[in-house]
């Protein structure tokens, strides 16, 4: 790590025990800073492997200390004196009793900026629950969204939440630094939990509106059929949109005949990404899966087989992008991003007293994005504090057709229609990135250059600019103009295998969650690129993906020198848990999640239950249940079911939301703040923007009279 890495110089102390606190200390520590891992002598998650465990600390310097001892505290104390930053995973309660409550580091260490990840908000009236993740998701309702292979709330074996944290805390901090350097040197929150972190995928299922479309009330809930097929050779192939065109299917459908493809398709639920779900079923049956990856590739199909966990480091792609590196002979995830130096410095830009307002107040970005990542990565900057315009096509985002996804990845900005790639829009685009900080988009860079949008193009405009882009395979290598989706990224390294459970078809996490990596990992990058541009003055291209970023979460497991991979804990085939005191429970009129992760919590509960725990679950209503166990002192949540109301309606929950006017849909409720920076506001006022609402006042800002803006609404340029 040279003196010229970004954080260079930057002091980080971390006091961890799951992957959140561990992989936001690994983020700072791969741009530059130094960490220092304090090891408190607590739990460790049981699915954290001895092999992700080496993974996440590397890099970094470990020292332990007892936290509950007095001489613990105080060399915590004298570390913080030199430090930046502390990130940890304390709930109040425990953080008091640490030395590290909010306003003991603030009165004592002024200047330094503090990343607290609990389980819920500290504001939250359950902030003193243990932080882990199961409980969490049970809690809140979020595994029983999950689809699995019984009824019921689903263990959801990618500990999902634990990596959207460890992101959005790693993006907190370099917020705050970025406002410390504005703000005189002050540092303060940068606070996230575990329940924000959950509720980052749900942002694309629960919202409510007063005036629902018909598109926006239905939603997509998890009956739809998901497009994993079984080949001839028993392995299964996820396929993303219809694989209609592609010549082996086209021949299979026209053999066919129209009646038996209607036959075949009746047997499923209809499909939103194939009309012939049922019959491509059947087709693909007949031949082998990497037949098939092979011929879809060929003819730009987007699929992926879903392969055994551990195979993806063999992946050419992802070596190619530096997403598999080689440490001690060793094959694990490297970085999910990239950074390139720019071409040049920055527009000078006046000087501007923003103490008090949000984390990146006066910021500009523009979305160029469409679907899920781009426009979510740009939200994101607006909940900070940015000012954002979301430019689409005059016929709409092609995600505005799944109304309630869409609008969860657009509220903060203000929307324009523009044509691009029409001469009629270059000069309002030339004025947009020229007005521009940053400028994001995840279109395939083969279109983006004829749109005129590419990263030299752009930065050819304006050469300060900060040009943002997520792809699916990443930058480099034979695919990196593919197409791909979270799922096949989910596929590809192997956790829909794990999903599945032991012995059981592939499934695929509903949630988009390799989107919503890829837009935090981009995010990250984006802030890693002002923050160097304040002091050189240079714009950035950088560039992260769907693939980098899942691939990095498929650290349980590292490949040996010999090929074989290290063990890790396996989902059960019922999808219950990873084993006796990591599991749901079924009881008389509900589900149970326990998560009893010390020795001593583990004798407890077999203390409760005795040598049969099904026995004692299933007599008994969850209220009982829960009550013999937590005296005991037994971690446990009852496993919600059907919470999307109840979360909107739950006074418990409202620090978690947010609404506001819409112009569609009249009040519309969302998932609200993911951060708490304490004296820093996040900007969680402006409603998604419907199409074109904003297209004249903004070509207004950018200097086309009313006459020029009513002959580009005529030729279909724009939508006013």
């Amino acid at each position: 790590m040279g003196d010229d890495a970004v954080l260079a110089g930057l002091c980080v102390i971390e006091v961890a025990s799951d992957v959140a606190g561990w992989s936001a200390g690994l983020h700072l520590c791969e741009a530059g800073a130094e960490v220092l891992s304090i090891d408190p002598s607590r739990y460790r998650s049981p699915r954290v492997s001895e092999a992700q465990f080496e993974v996440l600390g590397r890099g970094k310097r470990r020292l332990a200390l007892d936290l509950d001892t007095q001489r613990g505290r105080v060399q915590l104390q004298e570390l913080l004196a030199s430090a930046d930053v502390l990130i940890h995973d304390l709930p109040p309660r425990a953080a008091h009793r640490a030395g590290l409550s909010d306003e003991v580091l603030a009165a004592a260490f002024p200047a330094l900026i503090v990343s607290a990840i609990g389980a819920w908000p500290q504001s939250h009236s359950w902030a003193d629950m243990p932080v882990r993740e199961t409980l969490v998701l049970a809690a809140l309702g979020v595994l029983d969204e999950q689809p699995g292979h019984r009824p019921g709330p689903i263990y959801i074996r990618m500990p999902f939440a634990n990596w959207i944290a460890g992101w959005l805390s790693a993006i907190a901090v370099m917020a705050r630094l970025l406002a410390r350097a504005r703000d005189g040197g002050r540092g303060g929150r940068a606070h996230t939990s575990l329940a924000q972190a959950a509720l980052v995928p749900m942002t694309m299922h629960w919202s409510r509106a007063a005036r629902p479309t018909p598109v926006f009330a239905k939603g997509l809930d998890k009956s739809t059929p998901i497009p994993l097929h079984r080949c001839a050779d028993g392995r299964w192939i996820h396929v993303h949109y219809s694989p209609d065109k592609a010549p082996w299917m086209a021949e299979a459908l026209a053999a066919m005949g129209p009646e038996a493809v209607v036959a075949a398709n009746a047997k499923f639920p209809p499909s939103h990404v194939a009309p012939n779900f049922g019959a491509n079923r059947a087709i693909i049956a007949t031949r082998n899966a990497d037949d098939w990856a092979r011929h879809f590739w060929e003819h730009d199909v987007a699929a992926q087989v879903a392969v055994s966990f551990g195979e993806i480091y063999a992946d050419e792609q992802a070596q190619l992008n530096g997403y598999v590196v080689e440490r001690g002979e060793r094959r694990q995830p490297g970085a999910p991003y990239h950074l390139e130096r720019g071409p040049g410095p920055a527009q000078a830009q006046a000087g501007t007293d923003r103490a008090g307002q949000s984390p990146l107040s006066g910021l500009k970005v523009l979305d160029l994005g469409a679907y899920l990542a781009g426009p979510f990565a740009c939200m994101l900057l607006a909940d900070l504090g940015a000012e954002v315009v979301k430019v689409e096509p005059p016929a709409g985002d092609a995600m505005r057709r799944l109304e309630r996804i869409f609008a969860g990845t657009q509220r903060g900005k203000r929307g324009l229609a523009l044509k691009l790639g029409d001469p009629a829009s270059a000069a309002a685009l030339e004025s947009l990135v020229k007005w521009a900080d940053v400028v994001h988009h995840n279109i395939r860079m083969p279109a983006a250059r004829k749109l005129g949008i590419a990263p030299e193009q752009l930065a050819a405009l304006h050469p300060g600019v900060i040009c943002g882009h997520i792809s699916s395979y990443g930058p480099r290598g034979p695919r990196a103009d593919w197409p791909g989706f979270d799922q096949l990224m989910q596929a590809a390294c192997g956790w829909e295998v794990e999903n599945g459970g032991a012995g059981q078809p592939p499934m695929w996490l509903r949630f988009g969650v390799g989107d919503h990596l890829a837009a935090l990992a981009c995010v990250f990058a984006v802030l890693l690129a002002l923050y160097q541009r304040e002091r050189t003055g240079e714009g950035q291209a950088v560039a992260s993906s769907l693939l980098g970023a899942m691939l990095m979460t498929a650290s349980e497991v590292v490949a040996l020198p010999d090929g074989s991979l290290t063990p890790m804990a396996q989902l059960d085939a019922g999808q219950h848990g990873l084993g006796m005191g990591d599991r749901l429970y079924v009881c008389a009129d509900g589900w149970l999640m326990v998560a009893a992760w010390t020795a001593a919590e583990l004798a407890a509960f077999e203390i409760v239950t005795g040598a049969t725990p099904d026995v004692f679950f299933s007599p008994r209503p969850v209220s009982e249940a829960l009550a013999l166990l937590r005296a005991a002192g037994v971690p446990c949540e009852p496993a919600r079911e059907n919470q999307r109301e109840a979360f909107l309606d739950d006074p418990r929950h409202a620090v978690l939301r947010t609404r506001y006017a819409h112009a569609v849909y009249g009040e519309l409720e969302q998932v609200g703040a993911l951060w708490d920076f304490g004296d820093l506001p996040l900007n969680l006022g402006l409603p998604p923007p419907a199409l074109g609402q904003h297209s004249r006042v903004l070509l207004r800002e950018h200097g086309f009279t009313e006459a020029a803006i009513e002959r580009l609404a005529e030729q279909g340029i724009t939508v006013t």
